[in-house]
């Protein structure tokens, strides 16, 4: 479909409401619901991870029915309007609680957020990768949906300068109005986003699960997928107990996130020519790499080095948009490979497995990790040197195993730009002779996609 500049960034524009959600639900809410609303370290860790997983088939779910939608203003915007009102009302319950919350209240609203989460942001991911078929154009489209959540991101961390919040959770209430109002005004402009009719291909449920089951790519890509989400999660979730216990610069907290992500948005201005240059894979495999040879250095930092870790958030930043942007635009082309099989127009069923991957990767992450540091001696009402120890080796150490297992998988990914260019074209083949379709591609070979025989 014909794209134009314009309905680009109206499509990417809500991705600044949206991050007002992604960086608090991990980060801000688990420790105020911890600490400040007095649930305990291991109680909301484990709560949220029941949420979760309770949460685990609703991206699939969304995803499969988006695909399926019939209506003549196309599929996405219809699921994302119809999910918006649960997102909206969980969201003011969960950061605007009236009076002080209980672990009840905490996993009931959190599994609705969940929900309202995946019925929203499933379509739209899927929405993106659907608006071009070119392999550099769709980095450009995820790109510039990113950077519109680095936006809001550095917009969320900056809010403490900007007013005065004595206690966190006045800030978490900020933080969620602030989102509803973003919300509902950047959701109209949707409407003049392009979106795929609902005349589209399908294949029935068996040949379908096959063309999953065969699809080599996608099995790659959604274990890297997970593995860098559960690296991205572990010090998300410790991130204000690092800094508050183990540096001691509580009130520069806010600053450290700001450099972290503005860091993010200029990443993304190094790492998209590269991507261009040795193939998106490639380029994000470097970048995981990179930030593990600096995140190494975090354990070995102490009470004061306010200058040395914003060093080290300077540089991790600079990973950090093309850690977000790079994956949605290779997922589109593993879904290529699904639409040359014959298996339609998927990419809501795609994006809900991805969408799986990620909030099994943040349940692993909160709900292993916050009992990890607690059982390993750390208490935040009474730390002490062997506790802040702990505090400081999972925050710094254990998410680099992770994350370098996935830097290898994806070193390793057999999809690149000349590679989709043939998966296209079989396509196009496909749709003048129908005896092919249903037979999927999988990857004999890290240059060879082609149909099975017998």
């Amino acid at each position: 479909m014909k794209l134009r500049r314009k309905q680009i960034f109206l499509y990417g524009l809500p991705g600044l409401p949206l991050a007002f959600l992604g960086l608090p639900l991990v980060v801000f809410l688990p420790p105020i619901y911890a600490e400040e609303f007095g649930l305990g370290l291991t109680a909301v860790g484990l709560l949220l991870m029941i949420s979760r997983f309770w949460d685990l088939c609703s991206d699939p779910i969304a995803g499969y029915l988006g695909d399926r939608i019939l209506t003549r203003p196309g599929r996405r915007r219809i699921m994302i309007y119809s999910g918006a009102p649960l997102l909206l009302i969980s969201c003011y319950m969960l950061f605007i609680p009236d009076g002080t919350p209980d672990g009840l209240y905490l996993l009931v609203w959190s599994a609705l957020l969940y929900t309202g989460w995946s019925w929203v942001v499933i379509p739209y991911s899927a929405w993106g990768a659907e608006l071009s078929t070119d392999y550099c154009r769709r980095s450009q489209i995820t790109s510039v949906r990113e950077i519109y959540v680095l936006t809001g991101t550095i917009t969320v961390v900056s809010l403490p300068f900007l007013l005065s919040t004595p206690q966190d959770s006045q800030l978490l209430e900020l933080i969620g109005l602030v989102f509803i109002t973003l919300f509902i005004l950047t959701m109209p402009g949707l409407m003049l986003v392009p979106d795929l009719a609902s005349t589209v291909r399908r294949t029935g449920i068996t040949a379908g699960y096959n063309l999953l089951a065969t699809n080599q790519p996608l099995k790659k890509l959604l274990l890297a997928y997970l593995l860098n989400g559960i690296a991205n999660a572990l010090p998300a979730t410790l991130f204000l107990l690092y800094v508050e216990f183990v540096l001691q610069v509580h009130e520069s907290r806010w600053l450290l996130l700001g450099i972290y992500f503005a860091s993010g948005v200029l990443g993304l201005l190094i790492w998209l020519p590269l991507a261009k240059r040795v193939q998106k894979h490639i380029a994000w495999s470097v970048a995981m790499l990179f930030s593990c040879s600096v995140f190494i250095w975090v354990p070995w930092l102490s009470a004061g080095d306010f200058y040395l870790f914003a060093l080290i958030c300077l540089l991790t930043g600079l990973s950090l948009g093309i850690d977000m942007s790079l994956p949605a635009a290779i997922q589109a082309d593993v879904i290529d490979i699904d639409r040359a099989g014959g298996g339609g127009e998927r990419a809501g069923l795609f994006f809900g497995l991805w969408g799986m991957a990620t909030k099994l990767s943040l349940a692993l992450a909160i709900g292993l990790v916050y009992p990890l540091v607690q059982f390993s001696g750390f208490d935040p009402a009474l730390p002490s040197p062997a506790g802040i120890t702990a505090l400081a080796l999972a925050y710094g150490l254990l998410p680099i195993p992770f994350k370098l297992i996935a830097a290898w998988l994806v070193w390793h990914f057999p999809l690149d730009s000349r590679q989709v260019s043939i998966i296209q074209r079989s396509e196009t083949d496909n749709e003048s002779d129908k005896s092919l379709a249903g037979r999927p591609y999988v990857a004999d070979d890290p240059g060879l996609f082609k149909h099975e025989t017998g």
